[in-house]
């Protein structure tokens, strides 16, 4: 087993790579390369960004790169299959949350720095526009993307497909986790479940193989805004920070970008709306942290926890 770790899209990433030898070392030394170069793509913090291209692009036609059509491909389908509750037009409403710089220059203790604004509707994903034969992009006029999750997932997936194909592969991009298949033993890989009111405590560990992981949370990413917590979570609906009664959740899916869409949906939907929404689609399962130390699991996820 060989693994590499590094920094990326404002999270610590692992790569690893159960098979050794010199193509195996080779392959793994280029993953960090790889997630520059979306990052690169990706970014709303990056002002050269395709991405912030993109949006300065808003009202014409924008010839995009594959990979940028691709994630936002992807965020679109995410937006309909969560019906609307994870959506890639929040951009305006994370920068008037304060959330309008990279994370690691928002102090979690100090005043975020104040928008005039009180509040932005969210523009409707639904008139983004995608020419595949031109490769081009349309938004409306003003809209602005921010890729996020979306662009993390995919990203996780796309790193562990590559690795895939000399050997069985785990990408962990920030808590977004992407599983090839078993391990060359036949052995699933064991992933620990965070508790999000206790560092470095487990709250479970699951045994998984060919699959996606994620945990989406109010833990990690917040700030004062004025005399306001504020987190990055976005409430569609609202335009505003989600009011939930949970603390973190953590989804198991066919794969990972499904996984990270479904744990922020049932995050904003709250414990009792979003464990609903878990149950009635049978390729999810999940694990629920509420604020109050509360833990709910969904009926199939037992299968996955380790015995203890």
């Amino acid at each position: 087993m060989i693994q590499v770790k590094f920094k990326a899209m404002g999270c610590s990433m692992t790569a690893l790579l159960d098979r050794e030898g010199p193509q195996a070392f080779k392959l793994l030394e280029q993953v960090p390369g790889w997630f520059e170069e979306w990052e690169q793509l990706f970014s709303r913090f990056r002002p050269d960004s395709g991405l912030n291209q993109l949006n300065r692009s808003a009202g014409k036609a924008f010839a995009a790169e594959p990979a940028l059509i691709d994630v936002i491909q992807t965020a679109l389908k995410g937006a309909r299959w969560t019906g609307g509750l994870v959506v890639p037009t929040i951009r305006a409403s994370l920068e008037i949350a304060g959330y309008d710089r990279d994370f690691d220059l928002i102090s979690p203790v100090q005043p975020a720095r104040l928008s005039s604004a009180k509040k932005s509707e969210v523009p409707d994903w639904e008139q983004i526009s995608i020419d595949q034969p031109n490769k081009t992009i349309l938004l409306p006029s003003k809209m602005t993307l921010d890729l996020g999750g979306f662009a993390k997932g995919w990203a996780s997936h796309q790193a562990m497909q590559r690795l895939a194909q000399i050997g069985p592969a785990l990408m962990d991009a920030g808590g977004d986790i992407a599983i090839s298949g078993p391990q060359v033993d036949g052995q699933a890989w064991l992933v620990d479940i965070a508790d999000p009111l206790q560092v470095q405590v487990s709250l479970d560990t699951l045994a998984l193989q060919g699959c996606g992981v994620a945990t989406s949370g109010i833990d990690h990413r917040r700030w004062l805004q004025g005399e306001v917590l504020k987190h990055h979570i976005i409430d569609p609906r609202s335009g505003e920070i989600a009011q939930t009664d949970l603390a973190s959740v953590t989804v198991i899916a066919p794969d990972v970008i499904r996984a990270e869409a479904a744990a922020k949906a049932v995050l904003i939907l709250g414990s009792q709306p979003g464990l609903e929404w878990l149950e009635v689609k049978p390729e999810l399962c999940g694990l629920l942290a509420l604020q109050d130390g509360q833990l709910l699991y969904s009926q199939d996820i037992h299968k996955y926890l380790e015995p203890t």
